[in-house]
């Protein structure tokens, strides 16, 4: 029985998967049907020359060696970065991005020749600068207390900045997202205080305006209240009036002795009323 050299069957195996791998490359190379996955779309090279056409999802054929095709992804990506500006009033503020973008699927000829075959490549030489240069010029255009205040407004300047350097280039800009603004530490506590003394002094505006509704309410309630008293004494000086008209002719009439009087007066002449004659 003869002995197994172990290096030998070593490089016995090395140069199998060698041949094996050489073979399926082969075959693979000279395969004249190509198959593009949804999402994707193909670029198909002819001596290393891209064709203007651009190849959707399915079944394509090529001339093997003579023509390659490249799979372009189109699908949604996601891309963050960070980076540091100055705003309009030199404060140094630190800006953290997210985006959602995609291949334009009728770009990816003008991509693929224009900046590579992949769209991490278009990120790395299109996004993030140009990203970077759109947060730093519209940075510049507000105060460190409006980034915060008008973050909105903000964020949108940036998007549309952004998209419109990114279409240049065959990339759509999806959702755009300010993630944080970060300031020094003393223009932090700065705004915490100015924020504080605001909202004290929207407290006490409003306490004032609590105490002049109070006080109109208790003026108010103490002039229905005169009013109600006046008028009681109205009529109490009115009811006490009559009430001493009756006891005064109460009184006449207890002290008339029954006589008429003899004379009266008036517009008739003077009549003694005792004459008998």
């Amino acid at each position: 029985m003869a002995d197994l050299n172990p290096s030998s069957a070593g490089r016995t195996l090395v140069r199998t998967l060698f041949i094996g791998g050489a073979v399926l490359f082969g075959l693979w190379s000279l395969s004249p049907v190509v198959v593009i996955s949804a999402g994707e779309r193909g670029v198909k090279t002819t001596f290393g020359k891209p064709d203007e056409q651009v190849y959707d999802p399915g079944i394509h054929f090529r001339v093997p060696l003579a023509q390659s095709m490249h799979v372009m992804d189109v699908r949604l990506q996601k891309g963050e970065g960070e980076g540091d500006a100055a705003s309009k009033d030199l404060q140094s503020v630190h800006t953290r991005i997210a985006i959602n973008y995609h291949l334009d699927p009728k770009q990816v000829v003008n991509v693929f020749r224009n900046i590579g075959p992949s769209t991490e490549i278009a990120a790395d030489r299109i996004i993030i600068p140009a990203a970077q240069e759109a947060v730093k010029a519209v940075t510049a255009r507000f105060t460190a207390e409006e980034l915060v205040s008008r973050r909105t407004e903000v964020r949108d300047a940036i998007g549309s900045l952004l998209r419109e350097k990114m279409q240049r280039h065959g990339l759509v800009l999806d959702e755009f997202a300010i993630v944080n603004f970060a300031f020094s530490r003393s223009f932090s506590e700065a705004i915490e205080a100015k924020v504080k003394a605001e909202q004290e002094k929207l407290k006490a505006e409003r306490d004032l305006q609590r105490i002049e509704v109070e006080a109109k309410q208790k003026v108010a309630s103490a002039k229905a209240e005169a009013d109600a008293l006046a008028l009681q004494r109205q009529q109490i000086t009115s009811d006490l009036l009559a009430l001493r008209r009756i006891e005064n002719e109460r009184e006449a009439i207890r002290k008339w002795d029954g006589k008429l009087p003899s004379v009266t007066s008036g517009a008739v002449p003077f009549i003694n009323v005792n004459d008998k004659n």
